[in-house]
């Protein structure tokens, strides 16, 4: 993974994505999602951790393995069969520092971790990834609340492809799938009893979500009102300004390019 020409700040929040190199899987089973998840926790650290070595010869769950300080925090997460997305910040430890580049320093450890294990398990060489994850600045609360339903509401299209076109056909139906889906930090703001829950630090964010009830209709209800491309709307981006009382006519015209940019990155 080569230098990034622009380093990423740590004060600032980002929507990490990347996929499988030429749109390959790159998670085939559950072990596969299960490892990787297990990476976002491990490679959180400011210690060099190798799996084989510090996890699998110890014998020990690596979820009871002492990470230390973490240098980025994750406010959510999905994971699908070719691609993931994570929104992030950099962590302001002191141990850390604001010079560093935290983000691409995790996700040069989870990257690499996570291909090795891959290729070794599959036999095959070469990149796993389409290469540099990208990032995209989440610049204010808008964008943080968009990103928030659209990284979770993500695997809906493993149940129905066309539902950023058509529609949500079944509220209950999509609810019930996503209740389902350990694969993402969903379960999480539903505040359902897992380890995985770990991985994030909801502290650093917005809570947008005090309780978990708020989160299924909130989703549902921004989402409901997009465009039939999975696009962001100008009245939604509208309403929801007057709603926050943040109105500003340039700040809106660019929510609106990032909402439209943002639907059309893993159609």
């Amino acid at each position: 993974m080569g230098t990034r020409k622009n380093p990423l700040v740590n004060s600032e929040y980002y929507h990490i994505y990347n996929r499988g190199n030429s749109k390959m899987e790159i998670f085939k089973t559950e072990d596969d999602y299960n490892r990787f998840i297990k990476m976002l926790f491990l490679c959180n650290s400011e210690k060099k951790i190798n799996f084989r070595t510090d996890i699998v010869e110890k014998n020990i769950d690596a979820w009871d393995f002492e990470v230390g300080e973490s240098i980025v925090s994750i406010g959510a997460w999905v994971l699908m069969p070719n691609h993931f997305h994570l929104y992030i910040t950099g962590s302001r430890s002191k141990a850390s520092g604001e010079k560093e580049d935290n983000i691409s320093i995790f996700m040069q450890k989870l990257s690499t971790a996570y291909a090795k294990y891959f290729n070794a398990k599959y036999k095959r060489t070469g990149s796993l990834f389409e290469g540099k994850f990208k990032a995209t600045l989440i610049k204010d609360e808008i964008q943080a609340k968009y990103l928030f339903s659209y990284i979770h509401l993500n695997p809906v299209k493993l149940i129905d492809p066309k539902w950023k076109t058509e529609g949500i056909k079944s509220k209950k139906e999509t609810l019930d799938f996503l209740n389902k889906y350990q694969w993402s930090s969903y379960l999480d703001f539903k505040e359902k009893d897992r380890i995985e829950s770990i991985v994030l630090n909801r502290t650093d964010f917005l809570n947008f979500f005090p309780n978990s009830e708020l989160v299924d209709n909130e989703i549902m209800e921004w989402f409901s009102r997009s465009l039939a491309s999975g696009e962001i709307t100008e009245n939604q981006i509208f309403d929801l300004k007057k709603r926050m009382n943040q109105h500003n006519p340039e700040k809106y015209h660019n929510e609106i390019d990032w909402g439209k940019s943002v639907g059309k990155e893993f159609k």
